[in-house]
């Protein structure tokens, strides 16, 4: 029964872990320009305001979101300085509010927090054309 258990686990754990790859391989590109955008790819930069801080400059409000999108504390606030953890944090954000994987509403979404931010383009705008200046050059250089 135990070797049963331990297989089901192990199942699970290697199931997840290869789920976790291929979403972070899907949104790899976006998330490394919109980074470069909000930190320039430093996991310990804290916002001029103080209210968002790491890689991907995350609100406590966000980390409150991610927890309650996975139904327990996954996530804390010092989470927000880990670079890996900031990445889960955005996926399982995109998954749930952007489970198609538009591109634009991504950049946008992640701008304003805004769900209807697709309807409200003009003010994410020029977010969305720096994020996307990013993404073109580190797409010269893949």
């Amino acid at each position: 029964m135990k070797s049963i258990i331990l297989s089901l686990l192990m199942f699970v754990s290697v199931s997840s872990f290869a789920a976790d790859v291929k979403l972070e391989k899907k949104w790899g590109p976006v998330i490394l320009a919109i980074a470069q955008v909000e930190s320039e790819g430093h996991p310990e930069r804290v916002s001029k305001c103080g209210r968002y801080v790491g890689y991907l400059q995350i609100s406590q409000i966000l980390v409150r979101e991610c927890n309650n999108i996975a139904g327990y504390k996954k996530y804390s606030y010092n989470d927000r300085y880990d670079k890996q953890k900031s990445i889960d944090m955005f996926i399982d954000f995109m998954e749930r509010h952007n489970p198609d994987g538009n591109m634009e509403r991504a950049i946008r979404l992640w701008n304003s927090g805004d769900r209807n931010c697709m309807s409200r383009k003009s003010r994410t705008e020029g977010y969305y054309r720096r994020v996307m200046s990013k993404y073109s050059e580190s797409a010269t250089l893949r």
